[in-house]
């Protein structure tokens, strides 16, 4: 299993491929339907987002409550084609790489191929194993949506399997 430090880099993304079993190391942003689509919106008006998407990550989860003793709770992946319909403008708007899981749309392997990035599966049903590998949590933007909200961690050894690399191929087809 190969170690990848964030932010990617546009070298790292295109030394990927379909397949490949990666362990994650640093910022990871968190987001699902409501951030994407605020940011979407926010977008398509020019308005400023909370955080640049310029080579960013962004792991789709919601987050369980936390445990006294954790920095997180259960934080398992959500299935991804809840965000297809806003992951080509996020992407063209300098998202490198999005994690969750399930298969994506055309539409999407497509933005991926496109914008050379990266979707990245997580797996299902490892959410405890998922909140060991946290190691920091900020809430940046949305404040208002509770557990919900756009978030920043920092993760060390987080597994991932590259379900489409930057050349379109794709462990669904």
């Amino acid at each position: 299993m190969r170690e990848i430090n964030l932010p990617l880099t546009r070298e790292t993304i295109a030394s990927l491929n379909a397949y490949d079993r990666i362990l994650l190391n640093g910022p990871i942003l968190v987001g699902r339907d409501q951030v994407h689509l605020r940011i979407s919106k926010l977008l398509k008006e020019g308005s400023p987002l909370p955080v640049s998407l310029e080579n960013e990550t962004i792991y789709y989860m919601g987050p369980a409550a936390t445990p006294k003793s954790m920095i997180i709770g259960s934080s398992g992946p959500t299935t991804a084609a809840r965000m297809d319909p806003f992951t080509p403008t996020l992407m063209d708007a300098g998202l490198a790489a999005s994690i969750g899981k399930g298969p994506r749309s055309e539409a999407v392997l497509e933005a991926v191929r496109t914008n050379k990035g990266l979707y990245l599966i997580a797996f299902g049903g490892c959410g405890a194993l998922y909140a060991t590998k946290v190691i920091a949590k900020e809430v940046i933007g949305f404040e208002d949506l509770g557990p919900e909200a756009l978030m920043r961690l920092e993760v060390r050894g987080f597994p991932v399997i590259v379900g489409i690399d930057s050349k379109g191929n794709s462990v669904f087809t």
